[in-house]
């Protein structure tokens, strides 16, 4: 099939790009490098550069003849989508608005959407939370995951595209962007190897369900399976709080880093963690890479970078 993926030089897409080549699939990759690099993207996919937010995508599509959308792109951190929500929505909302109406236009079989466990479900009251929790998001972030979900439902029923909405976990891996918020293991990881002191927020009890990249690649093909439809929490049902990814990465990599915490961050989720048992029972996926093993795999891609 040919496949565009928003986003496909970025540290998900890029992933996913390599999987749907190594599964026999065109790739197109529609990315405006404002976050994605070059050397993420594989040899075999054929980059368009663009902003998703340009009404050239409408051309794109119409020449193109795009059998499946996967759609990534997007602004990632949640400090940004607090401090300029409008900015975030012409991202995140807008801009998914404008690829939907050239993916209904042109006739797409199928949306793949990134979507965010971690964060449309808000304060868990359940544990691992599953598709059917309640949605209260506590970000513009969240909101905008959220507002798309709805929409994808509606080109659906307007239209007859299938979608697929993925609700990622904490994803971790090689590829990850150290700067900025997202991502405390690659933040870690990279202060720890270029011997600057790492800061825990608080008192490190915060838990997440971190999901390595490849295996959330694996999702995302598994996603391209005719009968996928709807929405998938895509996790490992397990959590893990900051100290113990903070002692992890501490005894491979710098043994004699002290622990220092600082300030706890106002509002901060105290506990995230997703069911995957709806993805497994209907499309085969489950989890292959344990923590520790996913940290080592991490830990060895930036050891190359320095």
């Amino acid at each position: 099939m040919k496949i565009a993926i928003t986003g496909g030089a970025g540290f998900i897409g890029s992933h996913v790009a390599d999987t749907y080549i190594a599964a026999g699939h065109e790739v197109v990759i529609l990315d405006n490098f404002s976050s994605g690099k070059h050397e993420n993207v594989n040899e075999s996919a054929r980059v368009i550069e663009i902003d998703i937010t340009s009404a050239d995508i409408d051309l794109i599509f119409k020449n193109e003849k795009f059998d499946i959308v996967n759609h990534h792109a997007a602004q990632i951190d949640v400090r940004i989508s607090v401090n300029n929500p409008l900015l975030d929505a012409k991202l995140n909302i807008l801009g998914g608005l404008n690829v939907y109406e050239a993916a209904a236009k042109y006739k797409v079989k199928k949306i793949i959407f990134a979507s965010s466990g971690g964060t449309v479900y808000g304060e868990q009251n359940e544990f691992p939370a599953t598709e059917a929790h309640p949605t209260n998001p506590c970000s513009p972030y969240g909101i905008a995951k959220l507002a798309n979900e709805h929409y994808l439902f509606y080109y659906q029923k307007q239209y007859g595209i299938k979608y697929v909405a993925l609700r990622y976990g904490n994803v971790y891996g090689p590829r990850q962007n150290p700067h900025g918020e997202a991502g405390v293991v690659a933040i870690f990881t990279n202060k720890l190897l270029d011997g600057q002191q790492p800061t825990i927020n608080g008192n490190g009890k915060q838990t997440r369900d971190y999901v390595y990249v490849a295996d959330v690649a694996r999702a995302n093909l598994a996603a391209l399976k005719e009968h996928a439809q709807g929405i998938y929490n895509v996790g490992t049902a397990e959590e893990i709080d900051v100290n113990t990814i903070f002692r992890k990465l501490r005894d491979s990599v710098n043994p004699q880093c002290e622990e220092i915490h600082g300030e706890a961050k106002p509002g901060e989720q105290q506990r995230s963690v997703i069911s995957y048992q709806k993805i497994y029972d209907e499309l085969g996926w489950k989890p292959q890479m344990d923590f520790t093993s996913g940290l080592k795999q991490t830990v060895g891609f930036f050891y190359q970078q320095i």
